[in-house]
């Protein structure tokens, strides 16, 4: 399970462009505006071969009647209560202002890990500016400058050094090699619900208490054949606040499971349909190379007729598009309709993610494709793949070995996977295809 690393600071400090460099997308909005930041971005980034989740925070302000400066103020503190390691983020242009002792204060109240990190750090007579930064409390602070890159390094190797070592899991989890699902959703779906009726009893696995950081508790199944560890995110049912927080703790929660689980479990309200947070939800899913099945919960309040089903089922592979071959479930958990059906496809999949192919029979099947609808060639230049095989990874992973690999096109990687479904049974599991250079 990857730790997650939190961006916090005063506003425009640069916090979104290292985010965005860390990341490698330009995933947040970047402005010389102070504020442009009001909601939290989330990323996966790697170094040093650590996998780690990245949280983009908005400007933390203090004193200010804004009711965007108050909500970023609670966002701020939620990251810093479920952050692994918090970067502080400063201007070095600025020095230290009231705002970033404010912020100081509140971390090493915490007792969490921080890493100083001192911005817009690009030339030398800037470096030395950095050392009135020692008057926070933090420690050594690292000089970078987010829109070069400069010194992100240094700061990047500090930051694994602290995070928690990655063999700090439950001794359950590595009892044996049973899958791990994961059932995991926006707040108010039915998670608790499906997780209830599948164990036969009315269990809280998280509490639901403000601030509390608790991995996912792995729960063993062993009834009608099927045995697996099943990786709950229920009980986030906290009525005294408010619904965006409930969307905080909803999605590191699901970043958590998602990263330790073999299949994900994606559950959504039959009459608000698939939205933006599932959407972000599924694309995590998709990220993490974990398989996938989506429940429809509460069917049972749709008014429906004999093409309702089909219709929702293309409605819902139409927005979930290139990878749009997930099972789909339809359930009603209060009254346990299909709630078998939803292990037998999580089984499915979990089988399917683990498919492996032998590289004779694979090359037998798609060589005679690759002949008769070759890659388009590429100013006057002939694209030939001549071997492919299946590659020794968790995931399905294809290598195609090509004279040419930089002029390949992703629709020619498309059609590939698709001819790949075709054959095998991929349903719910992201597929990835690699052209190398034979």
């Amino acid at each position: 399970m990857s730790s997650i690393v939190a961006i916090v600071g005063r506003p425009n400090v640069g916090k979104s462009t290292l985010f965005n460099r860390l990341v490698g997308m330009r995933a947040a909005i970047v402005d010389d505006t102070s504020g442009t930041t009001r909601d939290r971005h989330y990323g996966t980034a790697d170094w040093a071969g650590r996998d780690f989740t990245v949280i983009d925070t908005g400007g933390y302000a203090i004193g200010s009647d804004d009711v965007f400066e108050h909500e970023i103020r609670k966002q701020v503190e939620l990251a810093v209560d479920e952050a692994d390691v918090i970067v502080l983020m400063v201007d070095v242009t600025c020095s230290v202002t009231d705002y970033d002792m404010a912020i100081a204060t509140l971390l090493r109240r915490s007792g969490k890990p921080v890493v100083l990190a001192v911005n817009k750090v690009d030339n030398n007579d800037r470096m030395y500016g950095a050392h009135d930064f020692y008057s926070l409390g933090l420690g050594e602070p690292y000089t970078v400058c987010a829109m070069t890159g400069s010194g992100t390094g240094d700061l990047l190797d500090r930051v694994v050094e602290l995070m928690p070592a990655s063999g700090e899991q439950s001794s359950q989890q590595h009892d044996d090699n049973l899958p791990r699902f994961a059932i995991v959703g926006r707040p108010n779906v039915g998670k608790s619900s499906l997780t209830n009726a599948l164990l036969g009893n009315e269990r809280n696995i998280v509490t639901p208490i403000a601030g509390t950081t608790r991995d996912s508790i792995n729960t063993r199944y062993n009834k009608f054949g099927m045995d697996f560890y099943l990786v709950d995110t229920a009980g986030l049912r906290k009525k005294s606040k408010v619904e965006e927080d409930l969307e905080f703790y909803s999605v590191l929660r699901s970043i958590r499971s998602i990263e330790s689980s073999d299949v994900c479990v994606l559950m959504i309200d039959a009459q608000s349909g698939i939205e933006s947070q599932d959407m972000n939800i599924f694309q995590l899913i998709v990220r993490n190379k974990k398989g996938c099945v989506i429940v429809v919960n509460k069917w049972d309040t749709v008014e429906k007729d004999t093409n309702t089903m089909k219709r929702y089922t293309e409605e819902l592979h139409r927005k979930l598009a290139p990878f749009n071959d997930v099972p789909v479930v339809f359930t009603s958990v209060i009254g346990k309709q299909r709630i078998m059906d939803v292990l037998q496809q999580a089984m499915r999949v979990y089988k399917s993610r683990s498919r492996r192919i032998a590289t004779s029979e694979f090359n037998e099947y798609i060589l005679p494709i690759i002949e008769q609808t070759p890659p388009p060639s590429i100013k006057g230049k002939y694209i030939r793949i001549k071997y492919a095989q299946q590659l020794p990874s968790p995931s399905p992973a294809f290598a195609f070995f090509v004279n040419l690999p930089q002029y390949v096109k992703d629709s020619y990687r498309r059609f590939l996977e698709n001819r790949i479904r075709e054959n095998w049974d991929f349903s719910g599991v992201p597929m990835q295809i690699y052209f190398r250079q034979k």
